[in-house]
């Protein structure tokens, strides 16, 4: 068998490494769009009956939609591994940059280029290009052979990096930057602290019950049981979370969505360039700086994914539930799954070619990163 047989073998079992409901997803979500379609005509009053309870500006059922969605995949992460993948200079400048810097500033190019006329979805794609990839990368991460602690520890830092300085990147990217260009900045409904509240209910909360949810049970259970037992329990609700939020969000943008489709397909093109042109970059880059297989995928993975779940946590939260800002962020998921899935299929193919190794370190390494690391 050749070494490039042995590496790229994988590829075809990519779907089958994922969960039933991971592995259908783009359909969970096409039918949750068409259910909370259908729920927006068929029952009279939802609006109202959302809008009855809230927290801050968000309806309590869609608040706590988000928050269940967040939380399971801040409990996947190890966060005792930080100071080890921090170390590595390389990596952490490099994916700092791409995910803080080329990231969002290519994000911002995209929606002017293609969304010149649509101001609310152009500001909605803003906000969705600054919130950095949280969830659903380790599991494109592990499928493509990434190094599965430095991708959770990168989503570790995202985590915390939001909190502290998303605020004041969407005052820059929305109004500052705009102002400098001569173009139009972001509505007056545009709040700097709106922002930050958002940000710190929707993702810090889950953070800090994420990050007390694995040591206290790491503390009482041990590492193997709440990896293998506990974990796989709670995983499954992000999915809930996610499926449950949408089909409120469509019941209440039905009459937008189907009076104007044409809107969402226009949202879907930026969408698909930005997925492709950030990924390619960030594993060119990360080859160019030295960077093993194993850690270039997991640069670009994680630069390239990005956290709809606080994109659209913030876009309701500050320009509400029936705006543009909110279904760019929905739209976001249903483009994100199917691209990145292919992309998992990309790098296997590449690995050979970009990142070749000698025969026996390909076929004899147990330690590989991955899911296929016994």
């Amino acid at each position: 068998m050749s070494p490039r047989s042995v590496v790229t073998s994988p590829a075809p079992t990519v779907a089958k490494q994922l969960s039933f409901l991971d592995r259908y997803l783009p359909v969970w979500i096409l039918a949750a769009m068409a259910l909370g379609l259908a729920l927006g005509r068929l029952v009279p009053g939802l609006n109202s009956a959302l809008d009855a309870v809230k927290i801050g500006s968000v309806s309590l059922p869609i608040a706590l939609g988000l928050l269940v969605m967040m939380y399971p995949v801040l409990a996947k992460v190890r966060y005792d591994e930080t100071r080890r993948i921090t170390a590595d200079r390389r990596l952490m400048g490099l994916s700092l940059v791409l995910n803080w810097v080329l990231g969002p500033a290519l994000m911002f190019a995209l929606a002017w280029v293609f969304l010149p006329d649509l101001p609310a979805y152009r500001t909605g794609l803003i906000i969705v290009g600054l919130a950095r990839c949280i969830a659903m990368v380790l599991i494109w991460n592990d499928l493509a052979c990434g190094d599965r602690e430095a991708a959770a520890v990168l989503v570790a830092i995202n985590s915390v990096f939001q909190v502290l300085a998303f605020s004041a990147l969407g005052w820059f990217y929305l109004v500052v930057l705009p102002g400098w260009l001569g173009l139009p900045t972001a509505s007056a409904d545009f709040s700097f602290w709106a922002i930050f509240v958002s940000v710190l209910v929707f993702l810090g909360i889950p953070l800090a019950a994420g990050f007390l949810t694995r040591y206290v049970g790491e503390k009482t259970k041990g590492r193997r049981w709440y990896e293998s037992v506990l974990l796989p329990k709670l995983g499954p609700w992000a999915l809930v979370g996610l499926l449950f939020t949408i089909v409120l969000l469509f019941a209440l943008q039905g009459e937008t969505i189907t009076s104007r489709p044409f809107d969402v397909a226009r949202i879907a093109v930026p969408l698909v360039a930005y997925f492709a042109v950030m990924w390619t970059g960030s594993l060119f880059a990360s080859r160019a700086a030295g960077l093993d297989y194993a850690h270039a995928t997991t640069v670009a993975f994680t630069a390239a994914g990005n956290n709809f779940e606080l994109a659209i946590a913030v876009a309701i939260g500050t320009f509400g539930v029936t705006s543009g800002q909110a279904l760019a962020g929905v739209v976001g998921p249903l483009i994100e799954v199917p691209v990145l899935v292919a992309l998992v299929y990309v790098s296997l193919w590449l690995r050979p070619r970009l990142f070749p190794a000698p025969a026996a370190t390909q076929v004899a390494d147990p330690t590989a990163s991955g899911p296929y690391r016994g």
